[in-house]
Order: C-alpha cells, then structure tokens, then sequence
C-alpha cells in the first residue's frame, strides 16, 4: 500500500496513486495530485470539476460518465483535456480524491 503525506497527513493510496478513502480528501490534496497529473495550476475552473465530481460520487458512489460531466459543468471534452492532460477519469478523479474509474467517466 503506497502512502502520501501532504502537511503532516498520510494518505493510503492505491497501486495507481487514487486515494483509498474519498472522505479523507483536501484541497491540499487535490494540489498534491496535481503535478504528477500534469496540472500546474488549480484554477476555479478546475475546482468546479473537482467540487462537481465528488458531489456526484456522494451521491451515487461512482463517477458519472463523460458526457455528463461535460454537459453538467458546460466545459468540452476538449477543454477537459487542456484542463486534466491525463483525461477525466485519470486526472480530474484523482485530484478529486475518487476510486480510480473502472470504466470510463
């Protein structure tokens, strides 16, 4: 079990990097991820995605799919992936502290 630790916490994380346990998430966190992820600036845009996916994942445990994450928040796949260069399940979940996806977001 890998381990990371951001301001004193350790956080468990999986074989990929995800963090174990959604609930144990900060935005510290979340600015922790980003570099390894290629963000080198979380900007409101980016925790508007970040805020609209763990809502999601609270609601329903899983991440929602592409198509939706793109049509709720109203950025393109596109711009999505200016935004998270490693893509939306890859990058925006795991700065957002979800389980890695099992399929697509």
């Amino acid at each position: 079990m890998a381990m990371l630790e951001v301001n004193g916490v350790s956080y468990e994380l999986d074989e990929d990097g995800f963090l174990l346990d959604p609930a144990a998430w900060t935005r510290d966190l979340a600015i922790a991820f980003a570099n390894d992820e290629g963000v080198t600036e979380i900007t409101d845009e980016h925790w508007k995605i970040i805020e609209y996916l763990r809502d999601y994942y609270q609601q329903f445990q899983v991440a929602p799919m592409v198509r939706k994450l793109c049509k709720e928040t109203g950025v393109t796949l596109k711009h999505m992936y200016e935004l998270f260069p490693s893509g939306p399940a890859k990058g925006a979940c795991k700065l957002s502290g979800l389980p890695k996806p099992t399929g697509c977001v």
